[in-house]
Formats: structure tokens, sequence, C-alpha cells
């Protein structure tokens, strides 16, 4: 049992908060093609599944690398690796049966998000090394996670839209901004173990930047909006997400950098029923 717990944490199943903010966007792709076609549960059911084993990956390769850098912060020590719970053999045999079984999910997908998944599958992959050889690998991070908005989409149409650029593009500007709030709360402990990230680049202005990205993302959802036509519901989703976002900056002015953080899953949620609001209305 112990043995399993361990692999449970190494995979972050324990905090799925991650799984969340991956799964949030990816809807949000699915979503915006359902608008214009009749969505699949075998596609919407694909995206979830994928998001658990993807970001399950993604945390069993990020801890390989870091496991000698984690023993020494704080947040990170009680690991499994840094703790010797999991030694790396034990690790890197988890990640490859994670990443088999992503593999045979792809099989029920289409050629096009095959081809996608597997462009983006070696980012994830490379994203660790991001923090030591690039300023900031939150970019590295958006570009990444917030593709499952594009293999979602892909699941439902291969005909690429604006609309779904548009989205791409705010997606990765809300990662930035809502991890560089998370690298805020690590910032001491990165300057020490000279781990880079956009709250390290950006000095006093991180918070400023963070802030500016996340509006980009409220804001592309309102193009969204405009160019499918939605209803004038969706703008109780934008003045909630704007409620949101002026409570986000009061858990930020008092430092509490990872609540800010964690609030963005109710960011997420509230989008994604936005999305799902609009569909029904549509139908």
């Amino acid at each position: 049992m112990k043995k399993l717990k361990a692999y449970m944490e190494l995979a972050r199943i324990d905090k799925p908060i991650g799984i969340y903010l991956l799964l949030w966007p990816s809807l949000l792709g699915l979503f915006l093609a359902g608008l214009n076609s009749n969505l699949s549960l075998k596609n919407i059911l694909i995206v979830i599944l994928g998001s658990v084993l993807v970001r399950s990956c993604g945390c069993v390769i990020n801890d390989i690398s870091d496991f000698k850098i984690d023993r020494l912060v704080q947040r990170t020590a009680g690991r499994p690796l840094a703790t010797g719970a999991l030694n790396i053999f034990e690790a890197w045999i988890f990640f490859l049966i994670l990443g088999l079984l992503s593999l045979y999910l792809l099989t029920f997908t289409n050629t096009l998000t095959i081809k996608i998944s597997i462009f983006f599958a070696t980012l994830i992959v490379l994203y660790p090394l991001s923090k030591r050889f690039i300023p900031a690998p939150q970019f590295i991070l958006g570009v990444t996670f917030g593709s499952g908005s594009l293999i979602a989409y892909s699941l439902q149409s291969n005909d690429f839209t604006v609309s779904l650029m548009i989205l791409y593009t705010g997606i990765v500007a809300w990662i930035i901004s809502f991890d560089t709030y998370y690298a805020l709360e690590d910032k001491q402990d990165d300057l020490k173990i000279n781990i880079n990230s956009t709250a390290i680049m950006w000095g006093e202005n991180a918070i400023k930047y963070a802030r500016t990205l996340h509006l980009f993302f409220y804001a592309s959802l309102i193009l969204i909006a405009i160019l499918n036509k939605f209803s004038y519901a969706f703008i109780v989703v934008i003045i909630l997400l704007l409620l949101i976002f002026i409570y986000q900056n009061k858990l930020i002015n008092k430092s509490q950098f990872l609540d800010a953080f964690k609030i963005n899953n109710l960011v997420g949620v509230i989008a994604v029923l936005g999305f799902v609001l609009e569909i029904i209305l549509l139908k």
C-alpha cells in the first residue's frame, strides 16, 4: 500500500488541481468545436482521461528531472523520489506505462489528433529541462498544456478556425499567468537553486504582467463570443470571471500566491460552463 500511495503522489493524483487546470482548457477547445457539431460522449471521455494521463506523465517526468533539487526545497522535499519512497528506475517504468496508456488512448482518435498529440508530447518531456536553460519556462508550459484545446478541438473537427487560434492564444496567456503566481510562491527557493521562472525574470513587474495576461484570456473569450454570436447570457459569465479576478487580486496583495493560483480552477469551471450554456442555447 505504501508503494501504491507513493505512485499516486508521484503522479500527483492526490493533488488534482493540476488535472483540472489541464482539463478546462481542453474542454474549452472541445466545446468550441461543439458549437457547430454534435458532441460525442466518447470524445468527452477521451479528453477527461487524457487530461489525467498527460498531467500524470508531466508530473512524473518533472520529478525524475528534479529529484535532487526537490530535496532542497521545503515544499517539494516530501515527494516520493526526494524521500526515496520510490527510486528512479521505478519512476521511469511508471512513466513508460503512463506513456503507453496515453498512446493507447490515441488509437480511439483520428489521424489529425494523433499528429498534434505526438508533436506536443515531445514538449512535455522537454519542459522540466526548460527551467534550467530558458529564462521563462512558463511560456513552454503555456504552449504545451494549452495544446489540450487544439487536441480536443481536433477530435470533433478538422476545420481550424480563427476562433480556435484566439482561444489557444488566450489559454496560453492564462497558463503563463497562473503559473507565474505559482512560481512567486517558490521564488526564493528557485533563486537559491538557480531555477528560472517568469516570477524571477519579470522581477517587480511579475504581478503586473501576470494580471495583464489573465485579462488577455478574458478578452479572448469575449472576442470568441462576438465572433460566434453568443447569447447575452454569456455576459453573466464574463461578470463572474471579473469578480474572480478582483478576488484573486486581493489574494495577491496579501502575498497568498498559492491561493491565487488555485482560484484559477474556478475560472476554468465558469468558462467551460459558459461554453456549455451556449451549446445548449444554440441547439
